[in-house]
Parts: C-alpha cells; structure tokens; sequence
C-alpha cells in the first residue's frame, strides 16, 4: 500500500473545518426566495424547482472594467430570453494579473465590484447564481496557489493536493469563504450571505485529488447552508467501471453522501474524455452516465443531481458539428426532463458556455452563441419551457 493510502487513510480531510461556516445566525429558512432542498427536488416558493442554466465563468472579470459590463448585462438579458434561469460562475482569482486576491486575505476591490455588480444584474433578470469559490486547476491561481501562498510563509509542502491537508491552506481558504459571505454588495446594499440571488456555493471548480484514487481525502464537513462540492461524477474504487477509464481522486457517491452537502454535481464532456473514440462511442457513454447517476443520485445519495456543466466542441470539427452538438444536448435534455416528470433526482443543467458579443478571445469551440437564432439556442429554449411546464403542473 502507498505511504500516502495509508495516511490519508488515517484522516478524512474537513475542507471547511469548522462546521457552521456556511451557517449564519438569523438565517430566514422559511424565506421563499431562496431554493430550498426537500428529499430529491429542489424548491422555490414551495414548489419543484428546475435549472436550466448555463455557465459563464468570465463574469466578474469582465464587470470589474465600468466600461465592459454591457457584456454582462447582455448576456444576462439573452439568456432570460431564452427561459435560463441560472448561472454558474467565479468568485475566485487568485493572485495573477487579475486578481481577486492578491494574496491571503488583501482583496482588489475594482474585482469585488465587478462580482457585486454581476449578483446585482443576476437579480434584475431574476437568475439565480452558483457561485464556486476556488479553482482545481492553475488558471486563476487555484489550489496550486494556496500551496505557493503557503510555502512562502514557511511551510514545507510538495503537492497541489496538499492544499486538502496542510493547516496554514486551510486557514487561508476558510478565510477566503468568509470574506465572501461577509461582503455587503455596493450595488444591492444585500451581504452575499442573505442575497437569495445566491442559489449555492461550490466549494471547488471540479474538485480532484489525484494523490488518493479512494476519494476519501476531498471528503467534506460543512454547516447548514445549500452547497455543493463542485464535482464531476468521477466514482470511487468500488464504481471504478463507469469512469471513463481514468480516475480523479473523488467518489460521486461517498463524498456527496456527507449530510451537509445539499446536491449533487456532474460534468460530461466524452469528447474530451474519450480522446480518439467515435462519436457513437461517445453517445453510449454519455447514456450510461446520465443514467448512472440520476439513479444514483435517486436511490443511493437521495438528494438532487444537477448537471452543472456540459458540452461538445464543434472546433476542427466537420460541416456536421452542430448537430453532433445538438444530438449531445438533446440526450442530456431528455435524460433530466424524464426524470424531472417523474418527480425523480435530475434537477437541471448547465451548458459550457454562454459569452457575450464581441467576446472572440474567449472562444474555446464549447461556446453557444444564443443571439444567433442558431438550432441549439432553439433546443435550450425548448428546455427551459417543458422544465418550466413541469413545474407549473406541481
């Protein structure tokens, strides 16, 4: 067995270490403008809600330059036009030449008024926001950043993954959260904590920790507030067969199972995953992960699942990428709309990735350009109207 198998076997790691961090005093549970958590189904105003979104990660970015948030206004308008009524994005940057953080605990406020003013133009088009608070990966500093931040005070660490385990790390991302929830929107004059605007935090940008397969280090102790964990669906060693032949270090199961976790996440791109396989090859793994886990997530977890992030690239692809990317989004589609209308787990999704005119440079081949009247923007609207049926019927 490893050396660090056996040490991690030793102590479940508690990403947020103090359990009530997410849980503020005075918190209004019976407020219906905040979505709630009852059984497998979100609730707003006490009723089923569903989340047809999309993501948009450049968000407070683009609003920390006065000149540039049209873009966000933009693109908060087109996506209510198209009935998406969420979003997913970043509350983090983490030193680098845009900074939220410029280093543990010294915030640029140019940025913090940027994420005031993308809840602040959230809330005007009446779209809910999961707000991640910290990046697996380098860009916009992520966990290595935390390593580095405490290494220079001294500590001796050789890992990224360390960022789970060393103390000072913690302490530095616990602070983080809190100056976060802490924050008294300029905009709104609302703190973050009592917006109900803010659907849910996510701990992680997809969460990973490839130093332990079994998925027990990125186990997590939280407060009673809605969160999610901001994982992809990778399984643990006991599921290990529906993984598309790799591991991560997460367990979909296991790690959503801890009480304080309010839903489930999952990612899907085969695309990316089954790099040389065929387009049919990718279609049948796509069913039999979303089937997995709504049934999972149903019988197993019982709590929500929501399909946070999705897409195909149509870059150096044939004249037929859209509608192997239309194809994509209809399985996923009719997967959570059969399960939302037989009052099961599927809650909703979001698509990767929304931009704003004039946004070219940001162009990865997974962007949907909804002002363009394209079919896929056709199929998401289609979705955001039958999920909304749903939801008028209970």
């Amino acid at each position: 067995m490893k050396l660090g198998f056996f040490l991690l076997s030793l102590v479940l790691y508690q990403m947020i270490l103090e359990p009530g961090i997410f849980k503020v005093e005075g918190d209004d549970h019976d407020d219906d403008e905040f979505v709630r958590v009852r059984g497998v189904q979100l609730l707003l105003n006490g009723k089923p809600y569903y989340a047809n979104g999309y993501n948009a990660y450049w968000l407070m970015y683009m609003a920390s330059d006065p000149s540039q948030r049209n873009k966000v206004s933009s693109a908060f308008q087109v996506a209510a036009n198209h009935g998406l009524s969420i979003a997913r994005t970043w509350a983090f940057s983490d030193a680098g030449d845009y900074p939220l953080q410029y280093s543990p605990g010294s915030y640029n406020e140019d940025m913090f008024l940027g994420l005031d003013f993308v809840i602040s133009e959230a809330r005007k088009y009446g779209t809910k926001l999961v707000l991640s608070l910290v990046n697996n990966y380098d860009d916009f500093g992520g966990k290595k950043q935390y390593v580095e931040w405490a290494k220079t005070e001294g500590q001796s660490l050789h890992s990224e993954d360390d960022f789970f385990t060393n103390p000072l790390v913690k302490e530095f991302y616990k602070n983080h959260i809190k100056s976060v929830l802490t924050r008294r929107n300029n905009f709104t004059g609302v703190v973050y904590k009592d917006d109900p605007t803010i659907m849910a935090w996510e701990l992680m940008n997809e969460i990973r920790c490839p130093s332990d397969h079994s998925g027990n280090t990125v186990q997590i102790i939280d407060g009673n507030h809605l969160l999610e964990a901001g994982l992809e669906g990778f399984y643990g060693l006991s599921k290990n067969e529906s993984n598309p032949n790799f591991q991560v270090g997460t367990d979909f199961i296991a790690n959503n199972q801890i009480p304080a976790i309010d839903f489930a996440t999952v990612h899907s791109y085969p695309d990316q995953w089954l790099p040389g396989s065929s387009n049919e090859e990718q279609t049948l793994f796509l069913v039999r992960w979303l089937n997995d886990h709504i049934q999972d997530a149903q019988i197993i977890i019982e709590k929500p699942v929501l399909f946070a992030e999705f897409g195909v690239s149509v870059r150096n692809m044939s004249s037929e990428s859209i509608t192997i990317r239309d194809e994509f989004f209809n399985l996923v589609y009719s997967s959570i709309y059969s399960s939302a209308s037989d009052g099961g787990a599927a809650t909703g999704s979001l698509f990767w990735h929304l931009l704003a005119e004039g946004m070219d440079s940001f162009k990865d081949g997974y962007e949907v350009p909804l002002d363009e009247n394209s079919s896929t923007a056709t199929l998401i609207a289609q979705e955001s109207q039958k999920l909304n049926r749903i939801r008028m019927k209970k």
